[in-house]
């Protein structure tokens, strides 16, 4: 007998029928001896309802009661699924966030989880219950009901799972596991049985949204064995586990688990500032005040005492980042700002690369074949990043599945 934690999303308890074939999976696992806790999202669409009609009643909606009424929406699945699993002869009861009870910071809209009280979930299985609990939620220790982000649910999944110290947590959604990269633009794309939980930070990280990554840092902390399956469809899925769960010949085998890409990106261009201690600080402070995130930074030493500074962002954050910048450079006296939200960022990760050289030179080459150019290039233990302009990306992406032979 396994303890398991399942999560299930909105689509895969989007209407009646849905939530009656949850019913019938979790009741399966019950009757092959397991004890089963559920986490579901609202179903799909309704938090997107709920925020248009609170956007009807205040133009800038109050975020406490923003997260009181976004709650509801998984208030209406955990009742739902708890009847269908009733009906069905399987003792099931569910609870709210706040009933668990989650304990959250006050950052409402984006709370972090601080604490779980797992001993009602407890007693509750030990009864031979179904344990069904509501996502993406929880409660602040003055009572004040909290909400976690969006995705917030796959994170209330794996902290009850590590709460509980539970054998497996289960993420179901429309997906049947993590592919090598997305089969959208890469049919041959392949499922990966097993990854690392470092594999799984640097690919949702850089494009891959199977798993949100709050989810799989919590996972990797407390040591949780993940799994991602489809709610659709029977299969094994992937399963996201420790570096040392690995047998040394499975290591060994692939030098590359999977190419990530993101679209949402956009280049930033400092040209000529005075070549000084502290210029970075000078350019990159008030963008960080402005609460815009920068990924990658290049800075080039020129000749004649100046500085050029490149880095990229989120595509949102680039006009406001770009007015700020221009900013800077009237106070710095720089040659020029330019911008380009036409670029993507290319990432193939794999811990083979810890041991393994000549992955970027083959990457590189790929590239040059395609006569593609690369605009940047950042790295790190696991992971190889590229920009490049967005008209190259699908064959981009092709080719170097391809010439890492992922679809083997």
């Amino acid at each position: 007998m396994a303890l398991i934690v399942q999560k299930y999303g909105g689509t895969s308890v989007g209407n009646v029928e849905r939530i009656q074939n949850v019913a019938k999976k979790v009741a399966q696992f019950v009757e092959d001896g397991h004890q089963v806790v559920v986490v579901l999202s609202a179903m799909s669409g309704e938090t997107n309802r709920l925020t248009m009609m609170a956007k009807e009643m205040q133009t800038r909606p109050c975020k406490r009661e923003m997260d009181v009424l976004l709650t509801t929406g998984e208030q209406v699945t955990i009742a739902l699924l708890s009847m269908a699993l009733q009906q069905r002869d399987c003792p099931a009861v569910s609870y709210t966030g706040w009933q668990v009870p989650i304990i959250t910071d006050d950052a409402y809209s984006k709370a972090r989880i601080e604490k779980i009280d797992g001993q009602k979930m407890l007693e509750q299985l030990a009864l031979g219950k179904v344990v069904v609990v509501a996502g993406f939620q929880g409660v602040t220790i003055d009572g004040d009901i909290t909400t976690l982000g969006r995705g917030g649910s796959d994170t209330t999944a794996v902290a009850i799972a590590a709460a509980l110290n539970a054998d497996e947590c289960q993420i179901y959604t429309d997906v049947d596991g993590v592919y090598t990269t997305d089969p959208r633009v890469v049919p041959e794309a392949k499922r990966l049985d097993k990854i690392t939980y470092d594999e799984m930070l640097e690919l949702a990280s850089l494009g891959a949204k199977v798993l949100q990554i709050r989810s799989v840092e919590f996972a990797s902390k407390y040591k949780v064995p993940l799994r991602v399956l489809s709610s659709l469809k029977d299969g094994g899925g992937t399963l996201i586990t420790s570096e040392e769960n690995f047998k040394d010949n499975e290591m060994e085998q692939p030098l590359i688990s999977g190419i990530a890409f993101s679209r949402d990106e956009a280049k930033l261009m400092i040209l000529g500032v005075p070549d000084k201690p502290g210029v970075a600080y000078q350019i990159l402070g008030p963008i960080a005040d402005a609460n815009i995130e920068i990924d990658m930074i290049i800075q080039n030493q020129g000749r004649d005492g100046t500085t050029d500074f490149t880095f990229t962002m989120s595509r949102l954050d680039a006009e406001s980042a770009l007015e700020i910048l221009q900013k800077t450079a009237n106070h710095l006296g720089a040659r020029e700002v330019t911008m380009d939200d036409s670029i993507v960022k290319i990432s193939m990760v794999g811990v083979g690369m810890k041991s393994h050289a000549g992955i970027a030179s083959t990457m590189f080459k790929t590239l040059a074949d395609n006569e593609i150019n690369i605009q940047m290039i950042g790295t790190t233990e696991i992971k190889i990043s590229v920009v490049i302009d967005e008209a190259y990306l699908e064959i981009a992406v092709q080719s170097l599945h391809e010439a890492f032979e992922l679809d083997k």
